[in-house]
């Protein structure tokens, strides 16, 4: 789906960030998962044009935006080209975009515990801990890096509990939140040096 998608003054969002090179059913899982831990009423999928922690460049956008559709299919997640749209590459930037244009959205940015773990390397990090609740999810044992990272260890005096998880959007920031999700063992990496993903069309 592109254009600028529909949000109520109100309305809890996260969003899934992400070159999606390609989406998979990993994807697909832990935002299902989002959905129903961190109560949410929809999920927007930020297919971006590009991860300036990447050397390479993923597949064109469309390509991307096509597969994403293909995966994920949710009577309550959007995929979306807002990256694209606003015209940013870092989240911070995006997610000053998305409030100014949604103004009494509440937005929390989801990421797996891998990304927590070298946040502190993100654009304007601590303005994003300081502005937007955080909803980390991890595989069962896999998450101890992340909760041992830079981020965790600075605003742990604003982490929720997993029994809260629930209210994560209608808390102010900083908010944050861990919680373990069994996940598919699937990754964009190894799907391309498989080849799997040009291989289903375009």
């Amino acid at each position: 789906m592109q254009g600028w998608p529909i949000a109520r003054r109100g309305m809890v969002i996260g969003l899934l960030g992400g070159s999606f090179d390609p989406a998979h059913a990993g994807h697909a899982h832990i935002t299902r998962e989002a959905l129903k831990r961190f109560g949410l009423d929809q999920v927007w999928w930020l297919v971006s044009p590009g991860n300036p922690l990447k050397a390479a460049g993923p597949a064109p956008l469309a390509d991307r935006m096509a597969q994403a559709g293909r995966v994920m299919q949710h009577p309550r997640v959007r995929i979306t080209d807002l990256e694209a749209r606003i015209g940013t590459r870092f989240t911070a930037a995006t997610l000053k975009g998305l409030q100014a244009r949604y103004p009494g959205v509440r937005f929390v940015w989801l990421m797996g515990a891998d990304n927590l773990a070298q946040f502190h390397r993100w654009d304007r990090w601590d303005w994003i801990m300081a502005h937007v609740p955080i909803g980390v999810l991890a595989r069962p044992g896999s998450g101890v890096r992340g909760r041992m990272s830079r981020a965790a260890e600075r605003f742990r005096g604003s982490q929720v509990t997993g029994s809260a998880a629930q209210m994560l959007g209608r808390r102010s920031a900083p908010a944050w939140c861990f919680v373990d999700v069994p996940m598919v063992d699937l990754s964009s990496s190894a799907i391309r040096a498989r080849g799997e993903w040009r291989k289903g069309g375009r």
